[in-house]
């Protein structure tokens, strides 16, 4: 551990003294080397342990841009979506097989000499993983959506490929202005087993009546890390909502933040998680009410197996001018396996007196009764699981809206619990 800290502190000495963004990197990355890498230790962190990445030698000089090769290419043009289809391949925009749609005001990090007003201003600096993030990340996406028009569905692949694992740090900042919207869907998808560790940051500034819905699939190869955190700013009747589908990855850290600064917000969190093996997928959420007749509702639905774990960690802040907050937390989980296991902590802070808040969380097996029933009419055993599991995700898949989408998500769901089934 105390190898990366040091390789890491020489390739920021090396490589970003006269960088554009060099007097807010220094005070990221002074705050990180306060902090160390996270581990157990932390309360944040008490379930998911890192040691295995920070033992890793990583390859942090800059990755060169690479061309997209044949499977890269299927896989973006097997989408069956209208939209806007932006590609990055190790982090690196690939212009050559992208297509941005008319509307869609798209710059790069990259030697970006005009950042938005905001950028740095949205993420909190107590996380030491955040801190590195803004201090390293020179690859990444800004987007603003200002025009009164609305936009297909843009489309967000990240690949991964490399002879030796990486260490990327990836930095983005989405900014959608009054009453606009925008849908994204963004796939991670590495393409070799090395062990790789990807962190992506994202700012969200959401104005006034502003809309975000957002998609992340997450289905990379066993040997892989990522990191994938959320700061989202929100101003009255605005609605944010991230749908998260955990797949397949060694390990995988959401971290979603958002905070709601005007009336009648809502904030909106689902996700399936499917692990299998030795996976370890660890959702954080936070919710801070800090405006009165807002609401955020929230289901993670998950699923282990083999010898896989999950942690669930969420928390509702409700402030005390923050009346008639409307907040909601649910966290379903099925063990497949005596050998996976589950660490899920709903948490709610209350200053109001006038709220309706909620939290539950349930742990168990696949219900026995019905699984026998089905088997009792033919369907085999493999197949009657599948169907049971698939029911117990339909409240989250019902709510993408896309359905090409929805039917990628079923295959990837189906082709995960190993049965050649349509879920449609």
């Amino acid at each position: 551990m105390a190898d990366l800290k040091n390789q890491i502190e020489n390739y920021f000495k090396t490589n970003f003294q006269s960088d554009s963004l060099s007097i807010q990197r220094e005070k990221y990355f002074e705050k990180f080397l306060s902090q160390g890498f996270p581990t157990p230790k932390l309360e944040e962190w008490k379930y998911t342990s890192m040691r295995k990445w920070w033992s890793q030698e990583y390859e942090l000089a800059k990755v060169d841009e690479m061309k997209a090769n044949e499977q890269i290419k299927k896989i973006v043009k097997d989408s069956q979506l209208s939209g806007s289809k932006l590609v990055f391949i190790n982090g690196v925009f690939s212009e050559e097989i992208s297509e941005i749609q008319r509307g869609l005001n798209i710059l790069f990090l990259q030697n970006q000499p005009k950042l938005p007003e905001k950028f740095g201003q949205i993420l909190k600096e107590d996380e030491a993983l955040v801190n590195l993030n803004a201090a390293l990340a020179t690859q990444g996406y800004l987007i603003s959506v200002e025009k009164a028009s609305k936009l297909n569905p843009v489309e967000i692949f990240h690949f991964y490929e490399s002879e030796k694992p990486i260490f990327l740090n990836l930095r983005n900042f989405i900014e959608i202005k009054k009453s606009q919207e925008l849908a994204l869907i963004e796939t991670h998808i590495s393409l070799s087993s090395q062990p790789n560790f990807i962190h992506q940051l994202t700012e969200v500034d959401l104005e006034e009546n502003a809309k975000l819905d957002v998609y992340k699939i997450q289905n990379d190869e066993k040997g892989s890390a990522l990191v994938d955190s959320v700061f989202c700013n929100q101003q009255r009747d605005s609605l944010a909502k991230v749908h998260t589908f955990s797949m397949a990855g060694e390990m995988i850290r959401n971290n979603l933040n958002f905070r709601q600064n005007g009336e009648n917000c809502n904030s909106v969190m689902q996700a399936i998680t499917l692990g299998k093996e030795q996976q370890h997928v660890d959702h954080h959420t936070l919710v801070e009410h800090t405006a009165p007749n807002c609401e955020s509702h929230e289901l993670y639905r998950t699923i282990l197996d083999d010898e896989s774990t999950g942690v669930f960690n969420g928390k509702i802040i409700v402030d005390a001018n923050a009346q008639k907050i409307d907040a909601f937390q649910q966290n379903n989980n099925i063990l497949l396996s005596p050998k996976a296991s589950v660490d899920t902590k709903p948490q709610l802070e209350i200053f109001a007196d006038d709220v309706k808040c909620s939290h539950g969380c349930t742990v168990g097996q696949l219900d026995r009764d019905a699984l026998f029933y089905m088997e009792s009419r033919g369907i085999p055993k493999k197949e009657a699981q599948a169907y049971l599991l698939f029911a117990f995700c339909s409240d989250v898949l019902s709510e993408v809206e896309y359905e090409p989408l929805k039917n990628h998500i079923s295959a990837i769901l189906a082709k995960k619990l190993n049965v050649e089934m349509d879920f449609h």
